[in-house]
């Protein structure tokens, strides 16, 4: 639009003899409820004409009219100046777009960008908290290569630690040397399955110690599994070959089941951190910062960083005895990735309880000057709730990511023959379509929400084919692929026609022109909703658009033609969208 901010300008010099800078001049979308596709709001500028908003407005109104042919009419309401712009304007708009092979994405910027998501321990199966991190750490990636920049998708695996050493102890007291073969089960829910045995045997060991007259406290720590359970780790820390063996085995058995559900969830990673190779980092980190006088030394020998003056408290980044803790780990990972990529962006997707580790990490890779400190962002995300409460892993109370999306084909196989549209369909084609449904419908409940809310998922509820659903914008999709295919339809470029468009030809024109400054918006907050409610948007004004309007039906070749065009562009857009979140379209449904 930088034509009619020009135009503007050169109202103002002419109106009222007042230079401005049209870069400098901002168009908003006409609200829907008045008449006009760009408003101008004239508030600001009162200074400069001397007059009321509204005379001033109808000045620049009549001289932008009078001045601009690709204006064919205006209106003020108060301050606004709603302009409409003519249907030559739109149509030479829309053809612009057809004809762009490129369009919905942007030239390469020559960045690289790391996005980390996932980040899963290796003593349980990905539940659904996983998988809104997975869905969201992906479709963020997706929106910023198709903004042009050079992204890879990186996965950081928490594979030791105490937590991963209660899985390896209760297996090997309890397990009786069961494997996924033995027992059906993926690698991760049989680990899973002895994350839980601990701790259920753990609780036992506890009460028989309280009754003994022990404090919780001392029970807790005196409890002989999780004594085990600690010697265990510094066996693993000392390079026990016994040890090492079982942690290497189980591990295996976790990636495994962990590829099937990122198969299924449609998510990859291009490089992978384990914190088994990465928990040793940031020692030289530390030394540097005491060097640089940003750490300073305690008397009994521990480092910190004093963050009071920033509003954050003191931060310890190594112990007394020598060893690290978790941000010093973070610290030297956060370098390795720099030293590794070369990156200028490095997004962390991470849920919203390491808010302040975040700020604490960033703020200290900034005071130690490292270069590329303030390409760190912290992509932080709400917790997702079900309709009966809370997840608890310790207690086996997760939503495990396999049973959810195995629930979410299952009901899109219901709600799908409920509408028994699927008769002519062989079985693979339907096993194929519910899953394609079903995972649409998951993916887009989760993404449509704003990162940062919390969200309440109803299952159920995801699956619906009306409303601001995924497989609302399914099932459009696929009504175009029937009109095209009815219409044996074959792109060719657009035709010129004399005809007035109609309105519903223009919103879907004006909403198309919108997608690539929705992409640029969605890459710089990192906020994948944008997308998803820009589709839902697409979809909606499509199907007011075919119900209003004769398509295959038309006596004029050229509109016909036209509506064709316009239909295959938007299903076009509305695939590149949906693809952005990770979602798969069905040419029929």
């Amino acid at each position: 639009m930088d034509f009619l901010k020009q135009a503007i300008a050169d109202a103002f010099a002419s109106v009222y003899l007042v230079t401005l800078n049209a870069d400098d001049i901002l168009l908003e979308q006409t609200k829907k409820e008045f008449t006009g596709h760009l408003t101008f709001v004239v508030f600001p500028y009162i200074k400069h004409s001397k007059t009321s908003p509204e005379q001033t407005a109808q000045q620049l109104g009549t001289y932008i009219k009078n001045n601009v042919t690709q204006i064919f009419d205006f209106n003020v309401i108060k301050g606004f100046l709603n302009l409409v712009l003519t249907d030559a304007y739109w149509l030479s708009v829309f053809k612009t777009i057809a004809d762009d092979e490129n369009f919905g994405n942007f030239p390469a910027k020559g960045e690289k960008v790391m996005v980390e998501y996932s980040s899963p321990n290796t003593n349980k199966p990905l539940h659904l908290g996983h998988v809104r991190n997975n869905l969201l750490g992906f479709a963020v990636a997706e929106i910023l290569k198709a903004n042009g920049y050079e992204v890879i998708k990186a996965n950081l695996v928490n594979d030791r630690g105490i937590h991963i050493c209660k899985s390896m102890l209760a297996w090997q007291k309890f397990g009786h040397a069961e494997t996924p073969e033995s027992t059906g089960l993926k690698g991760d829910h049989l680990v899973g399955k002895y994350y839980v045995v601990f701790d259920k045997e753990y609780k036992k060991e506890i009460e028989v110690l309280l009754t003994k007259g022990f404090s919780e406290n001392e029970a807790k720590k005196q409890a002989p599994l999780i004594i085990e359970a600690q010697q265990m780790l510094q066996k693993w820390e000392a390079g026990d070959k016994e040890t090492l063996a079982l942690w290497a085995q189980m591990n295996a058995w976790v990636y495994a089941g962990f590829n099937q559900t990122y198969s299924k969830l449609g998510v990859y990673f291009d490089t992978y951190y384990y914190e088994s190779n990465t928990y040793l980092l940031g020692k030289d980190i530390v030394n540097e910062g005491i060097e640089k006088g940003v750490f300073f030394t305690k008397p009994d020998g521990s480092v910190w960083i004093d963050l009071t003056p920033d509003g954050l408290d003191e931060k310890l980044v190594r112990r007394a005895d020598g060893t690290s803790v978790y941000i010093t780990q973070d610290l030297g990972t956060a370098q390795l990735k720099y030293n590794d990529f070369g990156i200028t962006k490095s997004l962390y997707v991470v849920g919203n309880e390491q808010d302040y580790h975040f700020k604490v990490l960033f703020l200290i890779l900034e005071k130690l000057g490292k270069s590329w400190a303030n390409g760190l962002y912290h992509v932080s995300y709400g917790m997702v709730d079900l309709p009966n409460g809370k997840m608890k892993s310790r207690e086996g109370t997760v939503v495990d990511a396999d049973e959810l999306i195995a629930e979410m084909e299952s009901t899109a196989k219901t709600k799908t023959e409920e509408l028994g549209k699927t008769n002519s369909f062989s079985d693979t084609e339907k096993a194929q379509l519910y899953y394609t449904i079903g995972m649409g419908a998951l993916k887009y409940f989760l993404l449509k929400v704003e990162p940062k809310k919390r969200i309440l998922f109803d299952p159920s509820e995801s699956v619906d084919f009306q409303g601001n659903t995924g497989p609302f914008v399914q099932y459009t999709y696929a009504r175009i692929q029937s009109v095209l295919s009815k219409a044996n339809f074959k792109y060719n470029t657009l035709t010129p026609i004399t005809n007035t468009l109609q309105a519903t030809e223009i919103e879907l024109i004006v909403l198309l022109n919108t997608y690539m400054d929705t992409l640029a918006t969605a890459a710089k907050n990192y906020n994948p909703a944008a997308i998803a409610n820009f589709v839902y948007d697409l979809a909606k004004t499509y199907n007011k658009f075919y119900q209003t309007e004769t398509i295959l039906k038309g006596d004029v070749e050229e509109i016909k033609h036209f509506r064709l065009l316009l239909s295959y562009v938007t299903a076009g857009v509305l695939k590149k969208g949906m693809s952005l979140l990770g979602i798969g379209m069905a040419e029929r449904m």
